[in-house]
């Protein structure tokens, strides 16, 4: 395989709705993607989101990078062993920029697997994509009108695990968590998802035991890196912890003492791409971890398909997972087809997705992307 250029994009495209929660509201996309050109006009394409909450990084940063560095893997990678050399030389660069890298990744991989003529799944050596993926529901930080249609409409799909974006306010989203469990008879599976809202340990447990409603975990209740006060809280109120934007690094699993109470919510644009994501998702699970594959806001479908790739491989692992939104978020997706959940969550890879087509098997409309 040869790579001829690497060109960086945006894909600006509308929200059908504002997400909100603690740490940010978006109307639109805010994603970096990646063309890798070879010869005779073949392109793969990557996906990246970078977050300045979540890794301190932007799109001009993330655009910054590749830029930086589109020379020397056009030089240098020739296929996946010169790929995972550059990869451990630039380790630390990588661990500063892992959604501007996650694009390159993905887009170098995307042109090698249609070069070889081979899916991801082969070219990289983990288990090839089979039957149906099941998606959680999740549920912003909206008033109580917009909160109950949104439930009504997941229920209506089938759904019946929710994420549950807090807002802080204890009496408000007790009233809101007991109209979702009245509207799904009390079948609903919540979690919570706080986005680093408070600054102690304490705060956190008083508010979830003034709930009133039974959850089994609260992602990111507290600053992050916080693992003792994260602990506490486990312990205390008898939930499990989910971690996002304390865990972006595999070295950072040695902070957890010890499995009981953690879970790992795992984004691939968080972790630096797909190889790296499935190595922290092994690491995690052979310490006896619970394993979230999650999403960005506003992913396309090549982000969503690069995360199937990781649920495949650890499904047996996996406690839930989400994005695959697709058009229902999206006023427009960049791929095709468009990779988003159905009835009852769930995306099925062997009617959803042409499995012979080789790399990701996405067909992308580059006339929709704006050059950064």
């Amino acid at each position: 395989m040869r790579i001829e250029s690497l060109d960086v994009y945006r894909f600006p495209v509308p929200f059908r709705v504002v997400f909100r929660h603690a740490s940010a509201s978006r109307s639109e996309a805010a994603n970096v993607i990646v063309a890798a050109r070879g010869p005779e006009g073949s392109t793969g394409y990557g996906e990246g989101c970078p977050r300045e909450y979540v890794t301190g990084e932007t799109q001009a940063s993330a655009a910054a990078f590749i830029r930086r560095h589109s020379e020397s893997i056009a030089r240098r990678v020739r296929g996946r062993n010169e790929l995972a050399a550059w990869m451990h030389e630039h380790r630390d660069e990588i661990d500063a920029n892992p959604a501007a890298f996650c694009a390159l990744e993905i887009a170098v991989l995307d042109l090698m697997g249609r070069t070889e003529e081979r899916s991801i799944e082969d070219l990289i050596g983990v288990s090839r994509l089979s039957g149906k993926f099941r998606y959680s529901a999740v549920l912003g930080d909206s008033s109580g009108s917009v909160f109950s249609a949104r439930a009504d409409e997941y229920l209506k799909l089938g759904f019946r695990d929710f994420k549950v974006k807090v807002s802080g306010d204890g009496e408000r989203d007790a009233g809101r968590l007991r109209t979702l469990m009245r509207r799904s008879g009390s079948t609903a599976r919540i979690r919570l998802d706080a986005n680093n809202f408070w600054n102690e340990p304490g705060e956190a447990i008083r508010y979830l035991k003034g709930l009133g409603a039974s959850v089994f975990a609260i992602e990111e209740p507290l600053q992050p890196g916080d693992f003792a006060g994260m602990r506490r809280i486990s312990r205390e109120c008898g939930v499990s912890v989910i971690l996002d934007e304390s865990l972006a690094r595999i070295e950072q699993l040695r902070e957890l003492e010890e499995p009981a109470g953690w879970i790992v919510n795992l984004r691939v644009s968080k972790m630096g791409g797909i190889q790296r994501s499935l190595a922290l998702a092994s690491e995690a699970v052979r310490r006896g971890l619970g394993l979230v594959v999650g999403a960005q806001v506003g992913e396309t479908s090549i982000l969503t398909r690069a995360a199937l790739t990781v649920m495949n491989e650890q499904s047996g692992a996996l406690v839930a997972a989400e994005g695959a939104f697709g058009t229902r978020l999206l006023e427009r997706d960049l791929a095709e087809p468009c990779l988003m959940f159905g009835a009852g969550g769930t995306l099925n890879a062997e009617t959803d997705l042409d499995l012979a087509r080789s790399g990701l098997g996405l067909r992308i409309h580059e006339a929709l992307l704006t050059p950064i």
